[in-house]
């Protein structure tokens, strides 16, 4: 069996059914069977089966779903909570706003079996306040599940209650940190806080809380549906299962393409129908712009937590953005790190100065101006940020540039030598001088 032949429609299995967001159109293809289920099950097993599958945290980390379930303290007097982080707002990420939108009912699903499991009566799904049109449809079909029972008292006659709350964030990229979307939703102004305590012990109104991706819930109904072996037998030896992959950018055909962790680039842009036509692959990132940039010789790496982070990058949410050779890498990398910058809370010196001072470097360097020792300089001030900043997002701001320079540093210097860009970009080629020529 070749690769082009292990893809995976699970998630997105629904996403071309007729009105896929409807609670008829989901139960019609078995839906809310997985729930029944897990309530003929305890609590614990359903945890139990969860960290049988191997299911891996969906929203970058990849950490083990069911080992987090299994810290929150069920002798804790507070209520427990279970929030789905929503906020999905890293330049190149599309995997959970097309899901919400195409099949919210799958998500809610797994909120239900999710929250049964960890003994929580509270749900929120935090999403991000732009996306309106997913808010309105996670809304309508909040709705439909409770009038039809699936939430609210005693839950088909299970005597478990749940009440699900979906709340609109304010749009701030800080707020898909964990730790600050719970401040947000608790109505401050979202800034990470400190840890320990972590949200498990002390989370949401200071009680045991659980935050996953919409993603990894989402993949619940499945494996409880379906058996851990079923899920485990998917996916690498550490890396199990299958998992969204959003292609954008100079491909043939962009889009979502659910297959097995493991996976390589070089397969998924076969699917994707190659990149576009008389252009060859530069560079691309294999989780979303806060992942170090990788290049056309890492097509066969396999795109699982261990062959990524092996290459020397993230698989994060395997936002794989892709570029041709008429892409100036400076440019590029120039536009995520402006976004840190607007995006750093200010909490934390590192980050807020830091990626002031990244993106003022970038420019000028984009614009030609300095020397080659500002490329040290730039890599001086990505160390002093890196493991120095709050939380992640210092980080994330430091690793297109640390990547870049390494695989492209004389593309910096061109811009210095040309006393400017040397890509035309009406034309979107690179000039080539004169002495390059001969």
């Amino acid at each position: 069996m070749s690769e082009i032949d292990t893809l995976t429609p699970v998630l997105t299995d629904n996403w071309d059914q007729d009105r896929s967001w409807t609670l008829a159109a989901y139960e019609r293809q078995g839906g809310y069977g997985a729930l029944k289920k897990a309530l003929g099950m305890t609590p614990d097993a359903i945890i139990a089966e969860v960290k049988d599958s191997g299911l891996r945290g969906r929203g970058g980390a990849g950490f083990p779903t069911g080992m987090k379930w299994g810290f929150i303290p069920q002798d804790n007097p507070n209520p427990k909570y279970l929030v789905v982080n929503g906020d999905e707002s890293e330049p190149g990420t599309c995997k959970d706003i097309p899901l919400m939108m195409a099949s919210p009912h799958t998500l809610i699903e797994g909120v239900i079996i999710s929250s049964y499991a960890i003994r929580a009566n509270h749900a929120f799904i935090y999403v991000r306040g732009e996306v309106l049109h997913v808010i309105r449809r996670l809304q309508a079909a909040v709705a439909e599940a409770y009038a039809a029972g699936h939430l609210g008292k005693d839950i088909h006659g299970s005597g478990y209650d749940l009440d699900l709350v979906v709340h609109a964030g304010a749009g701030a990229y800080i707020c898909g940190e964990e730790t600050a979307l719970l401040d947000s939703l608790e109505g401050r102004r979202g800034q990470p806080r400190l840890r320990p305590p972590f949200p498990a012990v002390a989370g949401l109104y200071a009680s045991p809380t659980v935050i996953n991706n919409v993603e990894s819930i989402s993949s619940v109904p499945s494996i409880i549906a379906n058996g851990a072996t079923w899920f485990a037998s998917m996916g690498t030896e550490k890396s199990k299962g299958f998992g969204i992959f959003s292609l954008s950018g100079h491909v043939t055909n962009p889009g979502q393409f659910e297959a097995p962790l493991g996976i390589t680039l070089r397969t998924l842009i076969e699917l994707a129908g190659g990149i576009r036509e008389g252009h060859e692959l530069k560079f691309w990132t294999p989780g979303g712009s806060s992942t170090p940039l990788l290049t056309a010789e890492h097509l066969d790496v396999p795109l699982d937590f261990e062959g990524v982070g092996a290459a020397g990058s993230m698989l994060g949410t395997r936002a794989i953005q892709l570029f041709d050779e008429t892409t100036c890498v400076v440019r590029a990398v120039l536009r995520w790190t402006e976004f840190y910058k607007h995006e750093s809370c200010g909490k934390c010196t590192p980050c807020r100065e830091g990626t002031y001072w990244l993106a003022q470097t970038l420019a000028n360097l984009e614009r030609g101006q300095g020397s080659e020792e500002d490329l040290d300089k730039l890599l001086d001030e990505c160390d002093n940020i890196l493991g120095r900043a709050f939380c992640a997002l210092g980080d994330g701001a430091t690793s297109p540039i640390t990547s870049s320079i390494q695989y492209f540093r004389e593309e910096f210097v061109a811009h210095l030598v040309e006393g400017g860009c040397p890509f035309d970009p009406a034309a979107s080629t690179l000039f080539v001088t004169a002495g390059a020529q001969a």
